[in-house]
């Protein structure tokens, strides 16, 4: 296939800036002794990038930082809030990452900076590092949904991080009366997960069958379209036939503010009361992104996506739901792999060598009823300087029931693959 010379130009210009982003990496490195480098975020992109630099070059000096003692999973965390699961199966210690020589300070960093190269955490300790990986997840942009606050999360839970939201959600749901109206509220892209609010609407539904089946579910998206709109549509149509309604952008579904203490929602062309009230703000990068000049004006960090280096800060590098990426989605899985390819390029930058241009693999599993289950499934790679879909598959949306209880069954295996390479 013909390469045009525009093409040859940008990869020859990001080739060169890659090395010389390598060079600057090494040289402090080399003069130091063994390489110190700084995992910022215990998620799954953070955990599998500290794991991978130790089995890639055992002198590494990895420290993981991250506040939490207990990391809690999102994947399969809508099963909690359905009754399907217990919050300790989601829940993870680091003790086998330690086991692993990484050094895990359960602390909060609350400063970087890129030209001292140090990070002070929230003790007053300060680390200095050679390269830092900054895998900080999202956090929710109180800001940005009028009438939605931390206060208001309270009252109307976003659950969209795992733990005390999670259970909150829950909670709520048990105790609503038999014929109670739920709302969830779906912001526009990007946001974690993309197709998580639909399945979570699909497993509020068979509880609500099962427990309190003159209720309904209301979903109010800021968007028209969706991943995996067919299989979901056609699950609820065969599953939650009439419990389930869906208001798209172009229809007015769109949530401009929220009223907290009456629970109510309001969209470009109606109001509604809800029972419970599921509102799922719009999104950005982790806050510590933002203080170390990693983010930009949306709210998310631009990256070079062979190397995973910022492109605002020199010295560190950027994984997992808070980088601009892409067609790649914001998934753990997605995160796990970009962990593993950024501490390749790390290894190749301290050698100084240019990195090798990642092959990402990535999978998102959706669960609407036990034993209810599909998938897509993605390889990804840097393309025009952004990662692109290079295969794709997904369910058939005919397929049967023996199809969709086999991949609910994947979908188990997946999660204990991916938590048992981060976590152990």
């Amino acid at each position: 296939m013909a390469v045009s010379r525009l093409q040859t130009r940008r990869d020859v210009v990001r080739g060169a800036a890659a090395i010389a982003a390598a060079a600057a990496l090494a040289r402090p490195s080399l003069a130091q002794g063994a390489p110190r480098i700084a995992v910022i975020g215990g998620g799954f992109g953070g955990a599998a990038c500290a794991r991978a630099l130790r089995r890639l070059d055992a002198k590494f000096q990895v420290t993981l930082i991250e506040p939490n003692k207990i990391f809690t999973a999102c994947p399969f965390s809508n099963e909690v809030i359905a009754g399907l699961r217990e919050l300790s199966a989601q829940q993870f210690t680091y003790d086998k990452v330690a086991a692993d020589g990484i050094a895990v300070a359960a602390q909060a960093a609350t400063k970087v900076d890129a030209q001292a190269r140090s990070i002070v955490l929230s003790d007053g300790t300060t680390l200095l590092y050679d390269g830092l990986v900054l895998a900080p997840g999202i956090d929710m942009r109180f800001d940005a949904l009028s009438g939605y606050d931390e206060a208001a999360a309270e009252k109307m839970p976003h659950a969209w991080k795992a733990g005390a939201q999670t259970m909150l959600l829950r909670g709520q749901l048990e105790a609503m009366d038999d014929g109670g109206l739920v709302v969830i509220a779906v912001p526009a892209a990007p946001l974690r997960c993309p197709p998580a609010p639909y399945e979570r609407a699909s497993l509020i539904a068979h509880y609500l069958k099962a427990k309190k089946p003159r209720s309904k579910i209301l979903v109010l998206d800021a968007k028209d379209n969706y991943s995996q709109q067919k299989l979901f549509e056609r699950a609820w149509a065969e599953l939650y036939p009439g419990m389930i309604e869906r208001i798209a952008l172009s229809q007015g579904g769109r949530v401009t503010s929220v009223n907290p203490a009456t629970n109510e929602i309001v969209t470009d062309f109606g109001n509604y009361t809800a029972a419970v009230a599921n509102v799922i703000p719009p999104q950005r990068a982790g806050r510590i992104a933002e203080i170390a000049g990693a983010a930009d004006h949306t709210g998310w960090c631009p990256i070079d996506p062979v190397s995973f280096a910022s492109k605002l800060v020199p010295n560190i590098h950027v994984i997992g739901d808070a980088a601009i990426a892409g067609g790649i989605p914001k998934s753990a899985s997605a995160a796990a792999a970009q962990g593993r390819a950024c501490a390749a390029a790390i290894v190749n930058s301290l050698a100084g060598k240019a990195p090798e241009t990642p092959r990402l693999d990535g999978a998102c599993y959706n669960t609407v009823a036990p034993g209810y289950a599909f998938s897509l499934k993605g390889i990804y790679q840097p393309k025009e300087d952004q990662y692109a879909e290079a295969e794709v598959t997904t369910s058939p949306v005919d397929a049967p029931r023996e199809v969709r209880q086999r991949e609910a069954d994947q979908a188990l295996d997946w999660f204990r693959t991916i938590t048992r390479d981060a976590f152990g």
